[in-house]
């Protein structure tokens, strides 16, 4: 379960060499890294909803509760987990990944009631 947490205005330490400026890196709970750049950051927060939710991205990536993905291709993946005290109540926090040969990033994240049905492919609970 995450907890509530405003995005810091700073994000030292997380840019790797090469990278371009505006991009953080993420490493999920498997190991890969995703990226996450202020123009996809920008527009997650662009949702009133979201606007005090920008560290519960990176903590679901880094905790969660389920991957699943919609696609019958499985790309792209949802990364979920529980958070508590949002603006509209307490929901689910869905991190939507593209992840390719040797590339992972971020699409978008939005909150929901519950859990989209869909492949499992990966749970904290296996």
């Amino acid at each position: 379960m995450l907890g509530l947490y405003a995005w810091p205005a700073r994000r030292s330490g997380t840019r790797s060499r090469g990278l371009k400026r505006g991009v953080e890196v993420i490493v999920d709970h498997q190991g890969l890294a995703v990226r996450l750049t202020d123009e996809r950051l920008a527009h997650i927060l662009d949702h009133p909803e979201m606007v005090r939710l920008g560290a519960a991205v990176s903590e679901t990536l880094k905790g969660p509760s389920l991957v699943f993905s919609r696609s019958a291709t499985k790309l792209p993946a949802c990364t979920i987990a529980s958070i508590q005290g949002t603006p509209v109540g307490d929901k689910f926090v869905c991190v939507v990944v593209k992840a390719k040969l040797g590339d992972a990033f971020v699409l978008t994240a939005y909150l929901t009631d519950k859990p989209k049905k869909g492949t499992v492919l990966w749970s904290a609970s296996k």
